[in-house]
């Protein structure tokens, strides 16, 4: 290994908390095409256990520090070409660890274009600036008398000349820029201002209009809202030093830098040097550097808040494979139904118009029963959008009208987030291209809740909307680390071989669009795999993709029982000897937990697998092809609380948690906008992160502490004595009856449909249809 693969190693080994020898293993299967999940779960031994966090942070920083290594290369052959490369130089580049180190370094070698220093110096007006260095008792004036030329009119352009030179010269030394950066980041201001005449268009970012924080310490989602407040000229952004200590420490740097001691006329001039550097160069170098720190920070922060709710999202408890009615609510429009299988199969499909302008209620309610005894329907997925409540109220009252004893199915409301996206797409297009647009939007609704992950993998990430400022932060690092959640959580859950979508497949390790979809297409062709082993015939599978993708891909009932388990073929004959060890068939040992209690792990170790493989091996016989997944449960939402305006200070609520930012957590209570838990009022406790109390999809209880009708703000609570002022009494004694099943999983548009017309209708419906049942 070369000295450079080493120091990348102990590098990257210091930054993930694990020794260079686990990161040399790794690094070495990344570069030999083995995917992020196969090196996680089947190569611990290699790597001593890293876990897949770990080894995405490893495969960053391991493009980073490449990148690094490859600009440190080009940088000293740049020099040594100019034949300026110094002993102190090469040492100073060698040990540079960050981009911006090295940059500072090469500065003054780079080619750049004509500058007034270079004019300067080619006036014949260096000397003069030497002169004044060199003798600071001086006057620089009567020195600058002796450089008057035909192109140096006057003395004080002979000094100014000499004045762009020391600024050049001050702006190129990569130790005072160093040096200034360091206390910059530590002690600089950054100050927002609101722009002349934006006040009233630029209302929503009043909290910023005159803002000052320190730049080290601003909160990641208020550097995003400053940097688009900026974006949009509603603001003018400024990171300087705090005037009254900190500019006068930077100018005292330069000074240093110069070497200005004392009071001479030599000193003087070269004091106001010092600040006019500062004013003109080193200022906006540091703003620059500065600036691109900050957005560097806040989109990282963004975009790892993204990720955690997104994987969050993804692997949210399933309802399972149960026959499900999706319903996407509308108003003049109509409400949408498509009823799905155990499978997700499309089943049967309708229209019906409970509200305005048709109100057709009574024919409603008779569809919704018909569709409900004709398929069996155990779950109702009902979108969150426009409508959801009063739809949620009608299909209530439906299933009140169905018979004594007949099972009754359970209402859940569904985020609709990205449903339009996937209804529009070519993928839905292919799968159902006799079905009308708004019609496949049910059908997604009511998938997602059989299997989230299944069916939000056919969405682009970015649509799903989980995520603060999303639109803001780098589009193609956002897209790249959500790739790897969605990869991850696929991986980690595993897939049906002779299930699994195209969409789905493709995000297992080793597969991806196209092999999926030879996979799906020689499924169809060919009817479903028996074994693992039969992926070999599919084209475009070979050694390599079946190694990484075997063991995440299930099959149930083959001809192989292991195929139904985590456990990797490499690992099948270990596995048969472990069974072997139990006197039993494999069949009758698998998921038997007390057959395998008297085991141990170390006897079946040897030189190809370790113990961590053994024990993985151990659990996954005991709970073969277990879902990480947790069990399924809704939140219950309370009745008669349906609209913002139902809200009240002091009551308590049960919702979902939709959304978790920085500063703290959105929940869906059923009102058609999701309350704010600030940080501050997640527990009764100091919290820092709020993803340590909650994540999205958790059920939760909450205090409401304030309502803002107009400005439709929510305020909550999670803390045990309700968070901010203490609720009146009154409040506290209007606590709502708790009723509805829901699990709302993002926000939803407000509603646009009164219940008074609606709910008069409905009750003449139910009469109707109660004769008829």
């Amino acid at each position: 290994m070369t000295d450079v693969a080493h120091r990348i190693a102990r590098t990257i080994a210091t930054d993930i908390e694990a020794r260079a020898d686990q990161v040399t293993a790794a690094i070495a299967m990344l570069d030999s095409g083995d995917t992020v999940p196969f090196v996680a779960r089947y190569r611990k031994e290699a790597t001593g256990g890293l876990d897949d966090t770990q080894l995405r942070k490893l495969a960053e920083r391991l493009d980073y520090l490449r990148d690094l290594e490859k600009r440190r290369a080009s940088i000293l052959g740049e020099i040594t070409s100019q034949g300026k490369l110094t002993d102190a130089l090469a040492l100073s580049i060698a040990k540079a660890d960050t981009k911006s180190v090295l940059e500072d370094l090469y500065l003054p070698f780079k080619p750049k274009r004509r500058t007034k220093a270079m004019i300067a110096r080619e006036n014949g007006l260096e000397p003069l600036l030497r002169a004044i260095l060199g003798g600071r008792s001086a006057d620089p004036v009567t020195l600058a008398q002796g450089y008057i030329t035909d192109a140096v009119a006057t003395t004080k352009d002979a000094l100014n000349g000499a004045r762009d030179i020391l600024v050049e010269e001050l702006g190129e030394s990569a130790g005072l820029v160093g040096r200034l950066r360091d206390v910059m980041q530590r002690e600089a201001i950054i100050t927002a201002r609101v722009s002349k005449g934006k006040e009233e268009v630029g209302a929503k970012f009043s909290d910023y209009f005159d803002h000052s924080e320190k730049w080290a310490t601003i909160p990641s989602h208020r550097a995003l809202a400053i940097l688009r407040a900026s974006k949009e000229e509603i603001v003018t952004i400024d990171i300087a030093p705090e005037p009254e200590a900190g500019l006068p420490r930077v100018i005292g740097m330069i000074a240093a830098e110069i070497g200005i001691q004392g009071e001479g006329a030599g000193d003087v001039w070269l004091r106001d040097v010092a600040r006019w550097a500062w004013n003109t160069k080193l200022s906006l170098s540091m703003f620059v550097d500065l600036m691109t720190d900050l957005r560097r920070r806040a989109h990282d922060a963004a975009i790892e808040v993204f990720a955690r709710n997104m994987r969050d999202l993804l692997l949210a408890a399933p309802a399972g494979p149960r026959a499900t009615l999706g319903l996407d609510p509308g108003i003049r429009t109509g409400c949408k139904i498509a009823v799905v299988d155990q499978t997700g199969k499309l089943l049967d499909t309708a229209t019906i118009y409970p509200f305005q302008p048709r109100m057709d209620v009574r024919g409603a309610t008779d569809t919704l029963i018909q569709m409900i005894r004709k398929h069996d329907i155990a779950l109702i997925a009902i979108g969150n959008g426009t409508a959801s409540r009063e739809s949620e109220k009608l299909v209530a009252d439906v299933i009140k009208l169905l018979p004594a004893g007949s099972p009754r199915p359970t209402p859940v409301i569904v985020s609709e987030a990205g449903a339009s996206v996937y209804s529009a797409s070519e993928l839905a297009s292919q799968e159902f291209p006799d079905v009308d647009v708004s019609i496949r939007g049910a059908v997604s609704i009511a998938r997602r809740l059989q299997d989230p992950l299944a069916e939000l993998v056919k969405i682009e990430p970015k649509a799903i909307g989980v995520g603060q400022y999303q639109h803001d932060v780098d589009q193609r690092r956002l897209a790249q680390s959500l790739d790897a959640v969605v990869e991850d959580a696929v991986n980690a859950v595993g897939v049906d071989l002779n299930m699994a979508s195209a969409p789905l497949l493709s995000h297992i390790a080793g597969l991806g669009p196209s092999l999926a979809q030879a996979i799906v297409t020689h499924r169809d062709a060919n009817g479903p795999f028996a074994s693992r082993k039969a992926l070999l015939k599919v084209a475009g599978v070979g050694p390599k993709a079946f190694e990484q993708c075997a063991g995440f891909l299930r099959i149930n009932d083959g001809t192989e029982p292991l195929d139904s388990s985590s456990v990797h073929p490499e690992a099948y004959g270990v596995a048969r000897k472990i069974v072997q060890a139990c006197g039993r068939d494999i069949r009758a040992i698998m998921g038997d937990s007390s057959a395998l209690a008297n085991l141990s792990a170390e006897q079946f170790v040897d030189d190809t697998f370790g113990l961590p493989t053994i024990r993985d091996i151990l659990a996954e016989l005991e709970k073969p092809g277990r879902d990480p997944r947790p069990e399924f449960k809704t939140a219950t939402f309370a009745d008669g609380i349906d609209s913002i305006s139902d809200l009240k200070s002091g009551m308590s609520l049960e919702g979902t948690v939709t959304n978790v930012a920085a500063f703290g957590a959105f929940v869906d209570i059923g009102v058609h906008q999701d309350g704010l838990v600030h940080v501050s009022q997640l527990a009764d406790r100091f919290v820092k992160d709020p993803h340590e109390v909650v994540k999205a999809g958790d059920v939760v209880r909450v205090r409401v502490t304030e309502v803002d009708v107009p400005r439709k703000r929510i305020g909550l609570s999670m803390r045990k004595d309700g968070g901010g002022e203490a609720a009146p009494r009154k409040a506290q004694a209007e606590k709502p009856k708790q009723g509805r099943s829901a699990k709302p999983v993002t926000s939803a548009a407000p509603a646009a449909q009164s219940q008074g017309a609606f709910g008069s209708a409905l009750a003449e419906a139910m009469k109707q249809t109660s004769k008829n049942t």
